[in-house]
């Protein structure tokens, strides 16, 4: 199980408790909808409107005001929208999930679809809404911490968490002496394909950064 499907599986028991509220996008280069900020802002609205009835309300208003949905609301609008959401009174903490940042293509012009992300999470860390809750995980990309860096209130690098590292080499020595033709390999072949890909799995998880706005 993947670092952030541990985490919405712990926000999704605090939800069915009435306790939190929550939003999560994954971002994946290979599909348009899930790499961009406009595919993250739409995901988001969509599920919070779904756990709320005042927040379904808002959404409802934004369609209408665009004609029923024959125009299509700008970046800003969804933005707009999804901060008054936010500021609904009443309601438990809301969770907003980012789960790969750096799937978010990252290109030579002024805002390529990574930076608009970086953006806008950045935008809604200043909105100081006291009960949201941002969490982020990413590769250590530079831009991606030169944004995040400053505004993390927690922070936690996969790559010195002895015990993740202990998670993945169990996880891939089990593989490895249980699958059928596998298991018949050498002992010193096993080993070698334990440690590559132990080490290869280091490079690639060397960062899940936890970030959230507010106490936890």
């Amino acid at each position: 199980m993947s670092v952030s499907s541990s985490i919405v599986e712990d926000i999704i028991s605090l939800q069915k408790s009435g306790l939190a509220s929550l939003a999560f996008f994954y971002c994946d280069f290979r599909e348009e909808q899930k790499k961009d900020v406009r595919g993250l802002l739409s995901s988001w609205l969509l599920q919070l409107s779904r756990q709320s009835h005042l927040s379904c309300d808002l959404l409802s208003n934004m369609y209408l005001e665009h004609d029923n949905g024959s125009r299509q609301p700008s970046d800003g609008a969804l933005v707009k929208c999804l901060k008054d959401m936010l500021k609904l009174p009443g309601q438990p903490p809301v969770y907003l999930v980012i789960d790969a940042l750096d799937e978010c293509p990252i290109t030579a012009s002024l805002s390529s679809p990574r930076d608009r992300v970086l953006m806008l999470v950045a935008e809604l860390v200043d909105s100081q809404v006291p009960n949201l809750r941002i969490c982020v995980t990413s590769r250590p990309e530079t831009d991606i911490k030169t944004v995040l860096d400053p505004l993390t209130f927690r922070s936690t690098s996969l790559h010195d968490e002895t015990g993740q590292m202990e998670d993945i080499n169990n996880f891939i020595t089990s593989v490895v002496n249980t699958d059928r033709m596998m298991r018949k390999w050498k002992t010193t072949d096993k080993q070698l394909v334990i440690e590559v890909l132990t080490n290869k799995a280091d490079g690639m998880y060397a960062i899940g950064a936890f970030r959230f706005r507010g106490s936890c």
